[in-house]
């Protein structure tokens, strides 16, 4: 059953509010992909923090007029499941990894910062490490020096432990 005016102009502007946020969205074709692995996929993006639906492509078309997503409209075509997400990464990275496991689904699209990409592309962007992941690793270098130096001065102390002794 078809969704009335009503229901149709909800999903615009629910994808306009996800928009109105997001720096990502990825595209891809999900024809044959089993029930229960969409249910596995879906799971995976709310973990992500990504909005993930299946979505009649001239609603979403309607929903990015106006938006960096704009120029992804004349892309929107055959059974898709957008991914839309407010991290740079996360969109892309849940597809692809899904992809990766399930030849059936394939990507097909994306958009950051008002840049398309193509498959290659939103694979690239997949590869990026996510924010969480940076910032561990930028806390990591940050304290090398800090700990090196803690070690330094606790060897020194037991060396002059041992000479006092």
């Amino acid at each position: 059953m078809g969704l009335n005016l009503d229901d149709k102009k909800a999903v615009v502007a629910e994808v306009s509010a996800k928009l109105a946020n997001a720096q990502t969205m990825v595209m891809a074709e999900y024809s044959g992909v089993q029930v229960a692995d969409l249910t596995v996929l879906r799971a995976k993006a709310r973990q992500s923090g990504v909005y993930l639906r299946v979505l009649k492509n001239t609603l979403v078309r309607r929903a990015v007029v106006g938006t960096p997503f704009e120029p992804l409209a004349e892309q929107m075509a055959g059974h898709l499941i957008y991914s839309i997400s407010e991290d740079a990464v996360a969109a892309a990275k849940v597809l692809n990894d899904f992809a990766k496991g399930n030849d059936k689904l394939v990507l097909k699209a994306g958009c950051y910062s008002g840049n398309v990409l193509d498959k290659a592309g939103v694979q690239a962007l997949a590869s990026i490490p996510s924010r969480e992941e940076l910032l561990a690793r930028l806390l990591g270098v940050m304290q090398a020096p800090v700990t090196g130096f803690a070690c330094a001065l606790a060897a020194l102390a037991k060396q002059r432990e041992e000479v006092a002794a």
